[in-house]
């Protein structure tokens, strides 16, 4: 089975990755978080540190561009091929109300003349392989059979199908019968994605689809990046050493890039928005996390955390979803209200 990290913007940057790759089984592709076209000659310092091949080592990183525009699209192709990239990824995925009201993500897949056109020239003119990262529809999945013959038109590297539509974020259940149609329909590489988040998901999803020989992982690898491992030895616990040492490189290289206690704690209280899920019976410590305003006290708690050698994943695996669903939004809303910025999925 081939795994790769999916783009989640904010989270899984270059730091995320690297540390990733470094403690955990390494993906067979990471995808960065999408780039959005402008006009400049170059990225801005924030692009150049993600797609940076030395920010990199070792991985096979695919950049993602979100757009709509096919010329935005090819210039923003030929500045990656200046870093030694071949390919990329379209973002037809990112369900946003920012993003979909621009008719870009998940947005565009309702203008499917005006999406046809667009591939029909990004396909004829780039010389660099393109995926396409994608959900069923933006209204309804009756949507779907209509793009799944787009698709079928071009010689995409891989479709990446992620099966909700826009309307539904990430609430309800992925359409398996969806990503049915699409593995009797599509005629190129298909790779999964949405909702594995335990053995117990993985084992439905190989059971339905046999076949099926490519895992996109995001949410459930952020929250437990040993799901992969656990995944191929069945084992039901985590190495909490291991977490530890893949939290402090995240956090040792925070502080190197960021400025202020304050910027350093958004980013990590960012990551304990998932990997709180595997502390439901720690609710005091990781509300000392979200209020966390002074390194030190951040350090303290994460100590008392991470202190153990294992942490077992039977009851937790249980109530996934719901704690997962719960402790998300308690952190987020938390750090909506102490820094005004936009948290992008």
């Amino acid at each position: 089975m081939k795994y790769y990290l999916a783009p989640l913007e904010g989270i899984t940057t270059y730091i995320y990755r690297r540390a990733y790759h470094t403690h955990y089984r390494p993906m067979e592709k990471y995808f960065t978080p999408f780039l959005v076209p402008h006009t400049k000659k170059d990225f801005n310092t924030r692009e150049k540190n993600d797609i940076l091949p030395a920010h990199n080592p070792g991985m096979n990183l695919v950049p993602q561009i979100l757009t709509n525009d096919a010329k935005g699209f090819l210039d923003t192709v030929e500045k990656l091929k200046g870093y030694g990239y071949d390919e990329v990824n379209l973002n037809l995925g990112c369900p946003s109300k920012t993003v979909v009201s621009k008719g870009r993500g998940s947005g565009f897949l309702i203008h499917t003349e005006e999406l046809n056109r667009f591939l029909d020239e990004i396909y004829a003119k780039a010389d660099v392989k393109i995926s396409i990262k994608t959900r069923i529809g933006k209204f309804d999945a009756d949507e779907w059979g209509e793009l799944l013959r787009i698709y079928n038109q071009y010689p995409l590297e891989e479709l990446i199908v992620h099966p909700r539509v826009q309307q539904q974020f990430y609430k309800g259940h992925p359409d398996l019968d969806a990503f049915a149609d699409a593995v009797k329909e599509y005629k190129h590489t298909l790779c999964y994605n949405g909702d594995i988040f335990t053995t117990e998901d993985m084992e439905k999803l190989k059971k339905r689809f046999p076949e099926a020989s490519c895992i996109m992982l995001g949410r459930g690898i952020l929250r437990n990046p040993e799901l992969i491992e656990i995944m191929e030895s069945g084992e039901k616990k985590i190495d909490a050493k291991k977490l530890r040492a893949f939290h402090d490189q995240i956090y040792q290289d925070y502080q190197e890039v960021s400025c202020g206690d304050k910027n350093v704690l958004f980013k990590m209280k960012e990551l304990w928005c998932y990997l709180g899920t595997l502390f439901p019976d720690k609710e005091k410590q990781l509300k000392k996390i979200r209020k966390a305003e002074k390194l030190d006290r951040y350090e303290a708690v994460v100590e008392e955390l991470l202190s153990h050698n294992y942490i077992d994943l039977k009851q937790i695996d249980a109530e996934i979803k719901e704690i997962a669903d719960k402790i998300r939004n308690k952190v987020l809303q938390s750090l909506y209200f102490k820094k005004n910025m936009q948290y992008n999925r």
